[in-house]
């Protein structure tokens, strides 16, 4: 896996928290709300079709930031699209 630089996006998702997040990169943020989207209706679909009988589902779009020479990780508001 190559390392992240400023800028790049990913999808986070836990399906039944406290699991650890699943992640995948995605390359706007309109494919990454449109995955989190998608990965929610999958949640609510297996429940409604009794493949797992409850969740907590968490997850959401991080953006690569530099901040004081540091690369982190940072949550994006969907309204920031």
């Amino acid at each position: 896996m190559t390392q992240p630089k400023e800028g790049d996006l990913r999808v986070w998702w836990i399906p039944q928290v406290p699991m650890p997040a699943f992640e995948v990169p995605v390359e706007s943020l309109s494919q990454g709300w449109w995955l989190v989207d998608v990965l929610g209706r999958y949640d609510a679909f297996q429940l409604e079709h009794n493949v797992k009988p409850d969740y907590c589902n968490a997850g959401g779009v991080q953006e690569c930031l530099k901040i004081d020479g540091q690369y982190d990780w940072y949550d994006v508001d969907e309204d920031e699209e």
